[in-house]
């Protein structure tokens, strides 16, 4: 059994077979570790999770080079829902909750999703209720009631109700209280700890999320500029100039990072 759970090779995609979006996007996610997906907005981060996750094409989007790996299984020929049943399942960015449902109603959908018993249904609601004790005092209020840090935990649990056995989370953080984000990541973290889930989250956030990973890639401009280990990157100053500051900064740092080219050899 290999070591690596999720594979990406050189990933290109495009929307539209017009726009590209990605255009050579690679890393790896090992079993039981936490991986950061770094960059701006527009570096292709959630493009690069709606590739993972097979759901590309319900935004008009095409993977057009590379390939995803699942536990050793190419998943170009499985569906989203496939992948779900198989133990891939993702978090996207804007906390989709069945707003008209109320919250426990919302985790139940996770557990129906993987054709969970009623004992399996009501002994992961425990869990869940465990892990984010908020939802169990809100467990009878409409999902679209409740705060936007309530939301976040929702469809996480929810997600976790599925059974996963790599979580994709693209940009948790967005939108909430540092507090919360804090519990959020803690409770991540917690889970990769004690039942080595695999966790690979897309992220702004740079502070936060290269405290709790164990490795980290940078994207820019659609393709992977830069890989390590957490602690190593949080520890360069370059990786926060390269995908949070100007255009032109980021456009010198890359340069920097990537050395000398042929052609200034070359002039040399």
């Amino acid at each position: 059994m290999s070591d690596h759970l999720l594979i990406l090779e050189g990933l290109a995609a495009t929307y539209n077979h017009a726009i590209r979006a990605l255009s050579d996007v690679s890393l790896t996610v090992r079993r039981g570790e936490i991986v950061a997906l770094l960059g701006a907005n527009g570096a292709g981060k959630s493009t690069t999770l709606k590739a993972i996750s097979n759901l590309l094409h319900a935004e008009r989007g095409q993977l057009t080079h590379g390939r995803v790996v699942f536990d050793g299984r190419d998943t170009a020929a499985l569906t989203s829902a496939d992948l779900v049943r198989l133990g891939l399942v993702p978090v996207l960015e804007g906390r989709h909750c069945f707003r008209a449902l109320n919250v426990e109603e919302n985790l139940v959908v996770g557990g129906i999703g993987r054709d969970l018993s009623r004992g399996e249904i009501a002994a992961g609601l425990e869990r869940i209720y465990t892990l984010f004790p908020r939802l169990k005092e809100r467990r009878r209020s409409a999902s679209g009631l409740t705060s936007g840090g309530e939301q976040q935990m929702t469809v996480i649990g929810r997600a976790l109700m599925s059974r996963p056995r790599l979580l994709v989370l693209d940009e948790p953080s967005m939108g909430l209280a540092p507090l919360v984000v804090e519990t959020i990541f803690s409770t991540l973290k917690r889970l990769n700890r004690e039942e080595g889930l695999s966790i690979l989250v897309a992220e702004q956030n740079s502070t936060v999320a290269l405290r709790y990973a164990d490795r980290a890639a940078v994207l820019e401009g659609g393709s992977t500029a830069l890989s390590g280990d957490a602690a190593d990157l949080r520890g360069r100053a370059e990786v926060k100039a390269l995908y949070l500051g100007s255009p032109e900064e980021s456009a010198a740092h890359l340069a920097a990072l990537r050395g000398p080219s042929p052609a200034d050899h070359a002039a040399a």
